[in-house]
């Protein structure tokens, strides 16, 4: 076990330990830097910010898409008693509007990053009338563009436990981000608490994808792992989604014994895989595949473990645990090696307080939760009622929790901290759950309960039935509990992710309508056929969005006019389509089959899903290498106007 009680001792303590950190770019394309070369080069980057200005207990908000230049410039802030503040980079206005807010926050916060992000950020920044927010960013950026020079060291600071390490900034894009700030002593605990729980040690590889942004990235698959001297490699999330085959012909190639995935990283490694035989691959080194960071699928888990069984994967080896970036990551784990546990409950005996009751897994009423263990060392786990008062074994409650990782607060943010501790300091998670045999057993978040008729649903469930329509599948469809203003009871509405015409969508409402009232009994007010399902940045649904829209009679004339509305507002086109534009439009049509994308369709009020655009993207990169950034796709959304910037682009290197 690790000695260190700060991460200033980890990484000193490091430094001449025979141990690298891998990046893997691509598939024949990787790079090792030693702990003690990562050492010299954040303190040749803390000169540079240094010299700039910054200074102990300053933030510095880190807005990077490559995992190198994230670690050096996380460890040189480390080093410095800078507070880093690590923001997803995102590919969208909300996006780079999400970093204003969190910079107004912070005050005089630095900033690292690329000169190309910097200036979309300022161009965001004269939209939205942020200019002054940004003018003072911009006068603390250092860009990493600028780095030539990393030979001069800094001047490294030691911290102390109670020192803030770094705020985890919540990763929905509101108006109001919530930090969670989280010090050295917390991380350590957490570390060390993890570490006695799952085992790690020196002799362990781990292989992760999950961005640095995240706390399983950052915290579970960098910090975790650096402090137990596991060989780490790290893969490009953007890479991954991509090419998702990668991540396991990697995991087989190194003998990784550590992986993770929350539950969409499973089914998109199993919809690109399909039919095919797996091949090849050896993960009969893999003792623990963490799953976590979302609603955990017990038959995703049972569809994944099957079809690597030829590869020599463990079913024992899926690890579902429960975790929040409160919690400095992890909560509660089950025991190494133990094959996974489930309950099935009636979900009619599933409100708060109340005892639940078993059924049989294949009772139509039946609700199957996976068990995600104890709760480790240094941290405690409560079940409570409404009122805070504990809970015992088989009664759904809320989640508490408390210990040496559980954080202090939420930075400047008096209201927040009131609402999520209770009286005796207990952390409110948010979450409902159960224990059963000792083990915590998550059922849904208290905020999502549905309730109909006197009955508590949980949206997750409802999807999952929904999502056997034809045509559906995870991301598309979100369910609901909506009281419109007009009335005295609660509404069930599934929102559906549409692309098509409207007469191909009422089928598709028909079908999930029939499928929730066959296995639930319950009426479906409505099935809303929606654009875009808002999701934060770690791809959690925000639902109480398409709730408020809802109740505000945004989709009155879709549901009113269902059968005879339009597709999507198209312009005028004529006349033939241009070299590009036909390329263009070929690459569109075959990512986003059956949509009827036309030249001046935008690809966002068609529905392009995130994996749909790096799809695209990356067919337009072998068409036309270095020419697209994968940003531009929202600077020029239509293949008409993206046609346009690149024959322009084309023109100019004539």
């Amino acid at each position: 076990m690790f000695k260190a009680t700060t991460l200033t001792e980890l990484i000193e303590r490091n430094r001449n330990f025979p141990r690298s950190i891998t990046y893997l770019e691509g598939e024949n394309d990787t790079r090792d830097v030693s702990f003690g070369e990562l050492y010299e080069r954040a303190l040749g980057i803390l000169f540079h910010l240094q010299r700039i200005g910054a200074r102990r207990g300053d933030k510095l908000i880190l807005f990077l898409s490559n995992n190198e230049q994230f670690i050096d410039v996380f460890w040189a802030a480390i080093l410095g008693g800078l507070i880093p503040v690590p923001i997803a980079l995102g590919i969208s206005d909300e996006h780079r509007h999400k970093l204003l807010r969190i910079a107004r926050k912070l005050g005089k916060p630095f900033i690292y990053t690329e000169r190309r992000s910097l200036d979309r950020i300022g161009t965001l920044a004269a939209r939205v009338g942020e200019t002054e927010v940004f003018d003072g960013l911009r006068s603390r950026a250092f860009l990493v563009d600028d780095l030539d020079d990393i030979s001069r060291p800094g001047k490294p600071i030691q911290a102390k436990a109670q020192d803030v390490a770094f705020i985890q900034f919540s990763s929905g894009s509101t108006s109001e981000p919530k930090g969670v700030v989280l010090t050295h002593g917390n991380l350590i605990a957490n570390l060390r608490g993890s570490t006695l729980a799952a085992g790690f040690s020196e002799s362990d590889v781990s292989l992760s994808w999950m961005p640095l942004t995240h706390d399983m990235g950052l915290i579970g698959f960098h910090l975790i792992m650096f402090a137990n001297r596991v060989h780490t490699h790290l893969m490009p999330t953007e890479l991954f989604v991509r090419r998702p085959l990668l991540w396991l012909a990697f995991a087989s190639k190194v003998r990784a014994t550590i992986l993770c995935s929350p539950n969409f990283g499973y089914k998109h490694y199993l919809k690109v895989l399909g039919d095919r035989p797996v091949e090849g691959l050896d993960l009969s080194a893999v003792r623990l595949i963490f799953n976590g960071a979302e609603p955990i699928s017990v038959d995703l888990c049972a569809e994944f473990l099957t079809r690597l069984e030829p590869a020599r994967l463990a079913r024992n080896s899926m690890y579902p645990v429960y975790g929040l970036a409160e919690a400095s990551l992890a909560v509660t784990f089950p025991e190494v090696g133990a094959p996974m546990r489930t309950i099935t409950l009636h979900r009619h005996r599933m409100n708060v307080g109340s005892p639940v009751e078993q059924v049989e897994k294949t009772d139509k009423d039946g609700v199957v939760l996976v068990s995600e263990g104890k709760a480790i060392p240094y941290c405690q786990v409560r079940i409570t009622d409404d009122d805070d008062k504990p809970l015992p074994e088989e009664r759904i409650g809320h989640v508490h929790m408390t210990g040496e990782n559980v954080t202090a607060g939420y930075y400047e943010n008096p209201q927040a901290n009131a609402a999520a501790f209770s009286a005796d300091g207990w952390l409110r998670t948010g979450d409902l759950g159960l224990f059963h045999d000792g083990q915590v057993y998550i059922s849904g978040r208290a905020k999502e309960i549905i309730f109909v008729n006197g009955q508590n649903y949980y949206p997750h469930d409802l999807e999952a039935i929904a999502q056997n329509a034809q045509g559906l599948e995870l991301g598309k469809v979100v369910a609901a509990g909506v009281r419109p203003r007009d009335s005295q009871t609660e509404q069930l509405l599934v929102f559906v992710l549409h692309r098509g015409a409207m007469e191909e969508f009422l089928p598709v409402a028909t079908q999930v309508a029939r499928l929730i009232n066959e296995q639930t009994g319950l009426e479906v007010t409505a099935v809303v056929p929606v654009k875009r399902i808002p999701k934060t940045t770690s791809g959690k649904i925000q639902r109480h969005l398409l709730e408020e829209s809802y109740a505000d009679g945004e989709f009155d004339a879709e549901l009113e006019e269902l059968t005879a509305l339009r597709t999507a507002q198209r312009g005028p086109e004529s006349g033939s389509l241009t070299e590009i534009e036909d390329k263009l439009k070929t690459i569109c049509d075959t990512a986003l089959q059956g949509k009827r994308l036309g030249l001046n369709d935008n690809l966002f009020e068609v529905g392009a899903s995130s994996l749909k655009l790096i799809e695209i993207h990356e067919q337009i990169d072998r068409e036309y290498p270095g020419q697209v950034d994968l940003t531009e796709l929202f600077d020029f959304p239509t293949i008409g106007e993206l046609a346009k910037h690149l024959e322009s682009k084309l023109a100019a290197q004539v």
